[in-house]
């Protein structure tokens, strides 16, 4: 604020140093227009020659002390990113520039410099016991720190990218909050392999929650487009010129469709009509691209993608409660019928509460999504069922998480209300979700957002101490990325398809139980794991190494050209 006051001050001494030049001129010259004249020529010694001097004098000496005056008060420091960022501001009155709580200055900057959580993971008690300290102690992050480095040609054709204004790419997403993002972010990765502008992506009406939000009701929209104003122009609407135009409609694109693909099918559509709508965009992009398109996928999902101020005020406040209180584990519980409808699983609540979900996946064959012919055992077996919370409870007792652990659940209303809950809330009585965190009034504005909700678990879940998923899915991959990203913060995938086998050993001491199924997710705890060791991984669930650097990090998302990648391939 000091830096904007100075240059407030500087501008404000010389606009006056402007406004009192060309008045003492003006008065120059109307008093030599209204002084009696001889002649043409104005002669030595005159009336008018001593006023003329006089007043040149004046007019000489009010700038040289004015112009004084403004080299004092101008600080070179002054000229900053801070002044400059705000000259969409129309004044330069402090009181007018809204003023931000510490709190929000300092969220604001970890997200544009550095993203790290709002709240820190907590020092290991030293009254736990060993097992339980274990649970709580976080992975070797190996000194991954996020570093976004594009290389020189990458760099060159930005610069004629985000200049053309003849092309334009419209987006439909859909799903749930996380599928949704997971497609804003091909989207914008798609525009860039097209070298067109991206139209705000349009939320389809989420037909399983009725959810009728847009993009600015979820999404910082401000902050997406500075954000990639580098990479991608994005803009709210189609140009007028261009609305009467029906777009080409592109509904079949190919799963893991690679840039080429893309260049191929769609570039000279869109030198022809100017404008592509693209539909069904969940996984239609390959996962292995080049360098520096993984590198803006990164920026997309970790630094242009924020919540609206409402909703990460809330999520704030809320894992802050959680936080205050010492460490917290967070869970992600995908116990909601149409998760066991869709994985063709059984809740295992009961004969009645089970042939509900077999009649409903009667009903409606589509919703199951893969492996038609596998029986409920099979697929079981193979770890594709999310765990109920019985077995969510015996895994975390087996890691050592003791029953005063401290839990946040994320995720949607349960099939079979507190009956599918009753074993985890018996074994761990401290258990909270965003309902009993938040009165109802800090929740009504979000009533019927499901999309909204999940952002508010979401963040709660991000500043966790440690985060364990139930089932897989674009939730756990998501978050298991952003916390990656932000310190590699411990993160628990649990190992089904192995331990699944030893949760139906009944006769299994439950000492060995525990240390097998330690053993199991040893290399499970959020360590940092190279994408490129498989390159169908998806780098927002593995960012190393393309979006973070082990030695001598440089500053994040410095566009250097000591990347040699291009997006070119």
């Amino acid at each position: 604020m000091g830096h904007m006051q100075n240059a407030c001050n500087s501008l404000g001494f010389l606009s006056l140093f402007v406004s009192f030049f060309g008045s003492a001129a003006a008065m120059s010259a109307w008093l030599l227009m209204s002084s009696p004249r001889k002649s043409s020529s104005m002669r030595f010694g005159s009336r008018a020659h001593i006023t003329s001097c006089w007043l040149t004098l004046l007019t000489l000496f009010a700038c040289i002390s004015m112009f004084k005056l403004f080299l004092l008060s101008w600080n070179p420091s002054s000229e900053t990113t801070e002044f400059s960022d705000s000259s969409s501001s129309s004044s330069c009155s402090p009181s007018l520039r809204p003023s931000l709580p510490i709190r929000e200055v300092r969220m604001q900057a970890v997200i544009s410099n550095f993203p790290e959580p709002a709240l820190a993971v907590h020092a290991v008690s030293s009254n736990l016991t060993r097992l339980e300290q274990e649970f709580w102690q976080q992975p070797d992050g190996q000194g991954f720190k996020p570093c976004i480095q594009f290389s020189d040609e990458y760099k060159q054709e930005s610069e004629q990218i985000v200049a053309q204004r003849e092309k334009y790419v419209m987006v439909v997403v859909n799903g749930g909050l996380n599928q949704q993002k997971n497609q804003i972010v091909d989207a914008v990765v798609m525009a860039r392999i097209l070298g067109a502008n991206l139209v705000l992506p349009f939320m389809q009406i989420n037909q399983i929650w009725e959810d009728e939000s847009e993009f600015g009701d979820i999404f910082d929209v401000e902050h997406f487009k500075t954000s990639l104003k580098d990479d991608v122009r994005i803009v709210s609407a189609l140009p007028s010129r261009l609305l009467m135009y029906r777009p080409t409609d592109e509904k079949n694109i190919p799963l893991n469709a690679s840039p080429r693909w893309l260049r191929a099918h769609y570039a000279k559509k869109m030198s022809q009509d100017g404008v592509l709508l693209l539909r069904s965009l969940d996984s239609r992009l390959t996962k292995d691209l080049p360098a520096d398109l993984q590198k803006l996928r990164c920026k997309v999902a970790f630094h242009a993608l924020r919540f609206t101020a409402p909703i990460q005020e809330l999520g704030d406040k809320l894992a802050a409660r959680m936080w205050s209180q010492g460490s917290y584990l967070a869970v992600h519980l995908r116990l909601e019928k149409d998760v066991w409808v869709r994985t063709g699983c059984l809740p295992g609540l009961g004969e009645e509460l089970d042939e509900d979900i077999r009649r409903e996946r009667r009903m409606h064959p589509r919703l199951l999504t893969a492996r038609t012919r596998m029986g409920f055992t099979a697929r079981k077996l193979a770890g594709l069922c999310p765990l109920t919370a019985a077995e969510l409870v015996r895994l975390l007792k087996a890691l050592g998480a003791g029953e005063r652990t401290r839990i946040y659940w994320a995720g949607g209303e349960p099939f079979g209300g507190n009956q599918a809950l009753e074993p985890i809330m018996k074994a761990f009585p401290d258990l909270y979700n965003k309902d009993s965190l938040a009165t109802v009034e800090e929740l009504a504005p979000f009533k019927n957002k499901a999309s909204s909700l999940a952002a508010i678990d979401y963040l709660v879940c991000l500043n966790s101490d440690v985060f364990i998923q139930s089932h897989g899915g674009n939730f756990g991959r998501v978050m298991q990325g952003h916390r990656a990203y932000m310190g590699h913060r411990k993160h628990i995938v649990p190992n089904k398809r192995q331990m699944i086998q030893h949760f139906l050993n009944s006769t299994m001491p439950t000492a060995e139980f525990d240390e097998t199924i330690r053993a199991l997710h040893s290399d499970r705890i959020g360590q940092p794991i190279h994408r490129t060791n498989k390159s169908d991984r998806d780098v927002l669930a593995y960012p190393v190494p393309e979006c973070m650097c082990q030695q001598n990090p440089t500053p994040l998302l410095q566009q250097s050209s000591s990347s040699s990648s291009s997006s070119s391939s």
